[in-house]
């Protein structure tokens, strides 16, 4: 191809404007390097100064570090000094720790536990010190002999403030704390306070570092000795508050009654009601008449004026078995403060083993008093047995809640106890009924009127004492009975069934007795009279008592056939009126017409009628006057009955023989008008008459 032809004026255009840009780029080179040979020049000078600095650095630092190493050296020497100074401080002040506690030492604790506790402290240290440092130091024995000093005085500062402190509980405080107010909806329950609230802050101070640091269990033992001293102390003066107030005021306490009171401190218990004193002196009467020379007879020995002091002791054990467990519950709460929690059940124990054996072995005197009096066949002492095991048993859930955790010989002193109660209590028991049985028939032990024997009295006023005992009675009976029948029945209907059995036995011996007494009376109509009053006596106190509705458990007819044998006694006696009576009848009479003239032999029949019916009226009213029928309702009733036959038969004897002469002196036969002899049939049984 041809190749396009530039024209010339376009190339010398283009010359002309490549050179321009060519000078333009000569001279923005120049400029540049006039300028990097500036730059270079301040570079070098940069580079100069940058230099010299450094050297000079150089050589401030060679200058100063030395220095700087010196002065950390001396202060690492500084602090080092300081350090070993105050190490041979505190090291010295051991060495001075003897010299420094001797005077708090030795004055000891008493008002200042604090400051004495922190003194220990640094002897404690002091000992620590030398024991790991310096084991052959005397410093060391110094400081040991100091520190056994301290704890002695701690020990002697506990003991010494609970002796100081612990005083009996008044016996007033005691009463308020197991009494209670039946008037008061809420009962306030009265708080034990045995230690002052600052002193007990000391003890249980004192405990808790004789714990940790003490190392020994002696102050234990200090505690529950002085502790048990004041327990035993504190019932002992409620015995004596009981006998003081009884000889002072002669107010009796009610055998496991509680007292009641409120705020007065004076206030005096209520008098008891009498039950079982008045049935003890009323049994013990009966040794007045007592029947000797036949072994199992029923005797009852009186006491001879001991009956109130008996009375006050067996009240008093009654309210110190319950003071016992209310002050032991009560130590037990004081003591759980004091004591390691590992050992407050051990040293419990021993706490209230003095108390409690001390109430123990009076128990036990009261039971071998009651089986000696059962030897001696005084069977009202088991009387005495009743309320005690009735208060014992109410006490013994919460008697076993205070000594858990005891050892087991202590915990089994309570049921022992009442295990010999109910021994001891249902051996009597049997054997009064024994002994109602075979009471000897003296001859001058009989009442002469015919009213009721003390025998019969007194059993029955024994068995009334057991309503108030029923549930403790029928348990009695129930610990001695082996039968396989009790499982068939729950045990309190078991304890009832026997009680009722019980009774039954004592009433049917009493009644076989009875009915050989009265074969005593050579008059048939005075025994039919005894056993009348005697029977009818038994009906109305089963009546008048829940004793017939015990007796009803076992014996359902036992009311009717009570009621039958008085009306057969009723009938004997009045058999006694017909030989008055029989001379009243026509029989072997011929038939007298009026205005006949009788025969002599005729006569003399007529007046050995009326002879024989005044003679034996007469003689039956003088003697029967003076026999007795206590109940008036049976007295009258038997009078009416008597009256109604004889007056009758009188007045028809009469009528037969008004118009009829048989002697010229009729008022020598013809003695009393049938109204007269009502009036004397209505004399008897009446002594006063």
């Amino acid at each position: 191809m041809r190749p396009r032809m530039i024209p010339t004026e376009d190339a010398s255009a283009r010359k002309r404007e490549i050179e321009e840009k060519l000078k333009q780029e000569q001279d923005q080179l120049s400029f540049i390097r006039e300028n990097l040979d500036k730059s270079n020049q301040l570079t070098k000078s940069m580079v100069s100064i940058l230099s010299s600095f450094e050297s000079r650095l150089m050589q401030l630092e060679n200058s100063i570090i030395p220095v700087h190493k010196q002065t950390e050296n001396l202060q690492r020497l500084q602090e080092n000094v300081d350090k070993t100074l105050s190490c041979l401080d505190h090291v010295i002040s051991y060495y001075h720790v003897a010299k420094e506690t001797d005077k708090i030492i030795k004055e000891g604790p008493a008002g200042r536990l604090d400051e004495y506790l922190a003194c220990i402290a640094k002897i404690q240290k002091a000992v620590e010190y030398f024991q790991d440092n310096n084991p052959d130091s005397p410093e060391l024995n110094t400081v040991k002999a100091r520190f056994e000093k301290g704890k002695e005085l701690l020990e002697a500062e506990f003991r010494s403030l609970l002796t100081r402190y612990s005083k009996p509980v008044p016996p007033i405080l005691i009463l308020d704390a197991i009494g209670t107010d039946e008037d008061l909806e809420v009962q306030e329950e009265v708080v034990l306070e045995h230690l002052p609230e600052a002193a007990l802050q000391d003890i249980i101070c004192i405990s808790a570092w004789l714990v940790e640091y003490g190392r020994n269990q002696d102050f234990m033992n200090v505690y529950y000795q002085i502790r048990s001293s004041q327990l035993d102390r504190s019932i002992k003066g409620l015995k004596e508050h009981f006998r003081k107030n009884s000889a002072s005021s002669g107010v009796l306490y009610s055998p496991a009654v509680p007292i009641k009171r409120k705020d007065t401190p004076t206030k005096k218990p209520p008098k008891r009601p009498g039950t079982i004193r008045k049935a003890q002196n009323l049994l013990k009467q009966y040794s007045q008449h007592a029947l000797e020379g036949k072994r199992g007879g029923c005797n009852f020995t009186p006491l001879e004026g001991k009956d109130d002091m008996l009375d006050v002791e067996i009240d008093s054990y009654i309210h110190c078995i319950s003071a016992f467990v209310k002050l032991a519950q009560s130590e037990y709460a004081l003591l759980t403060e004091i004591i390691p929690e590992h050992h407050q059940k051990k040293t419990f124990d021993s706490l209230i083993q003095e108390a409690l054996d001390s109430l123990m072995l009076e128990g036990e005197g009261i039971v071998s008093a009651a089986r000696r009096a059962t030897l001696r066949h005084d069977y009202s002492a088991v009387l005495t047995i009743f309320p005690i095991l009735r208060h014992l048993k109410q006490t013994k859930p919460e008697f076993d809640t205070t000594l858990q955790g005891t050892a087991a010989s202590t915990k089994n002193k309570l049921p022992t106890l009442i295990t010999s109660m109910e021994t001891v209590g249902a051996k009597a028991l049997e054997e009064f009924a024994d002994s109602i049985k075979n009471d000897p028939d003296k001859e001058y032990n009989m009442p002469k009127d015919g009213t009721v024997h003390e025998l019969t009295s007194n059993a029955i006023l024994f068995l009334q004492q057991l309503l108030d005992f029923q549930e403790t009675a029928g348990a009695m009976l129930a610990s001695q009975e082996t039968s396989s029948s009790a499982s068939s029945y729950s045990s309190l209907e078991f304890s009832r069934k026997l009680l009722s059995t019980y009774i039954c036995k004592v009433l049917g011996n009493l009644q076989l007795n009875l009915l050989s007494k009265s074969k005593v009376y050579e008059d048939s109509a005075l025994s039919a009279i005894f056993l009348h009053n005697n029977y009818n006596y038994i009906l109305k106190s089963l009546e008048k008592s829940e004793l017939i509705q015990l007796v009803a458990v076992t014996q359902k007819r036992a009311e009717s056939s009570y009621r039958e044998l008085i009306k057969e006694q009723i009938k004997i006696y009045q058999q006694s009126w017909v030989k008055v009576t029989d001379y009243l009848n026509d029989r072997n009479m011929p038939m007298f017409q009026p205005g006949t003239k009788l025969k002599d032999k005729e006569r003399q029949m007529i007046k050995d009628k009326f002879k024989g019916f005044n003679d034996g009226l007469e003689e039956l009213c003088k003697i029967q006057k003076v026999w007795a029928i206590p109940d008036k309702e049976q007295r009258d009733a038997i009078r009416q009955a008597q009256k109604k036959v004889v007056s009758e038969a009188y007045r028809a004897f009469l009528n037969r023989y008004a118009n009829i002469s048989f002697t010229k002196n009729p008022e020598k036969y013809h003695k009393y008008r049938p109204d007269q002899v009502e009036e004397m049939i209505e004399k008897l049984f009446d002594t006063s008459a």
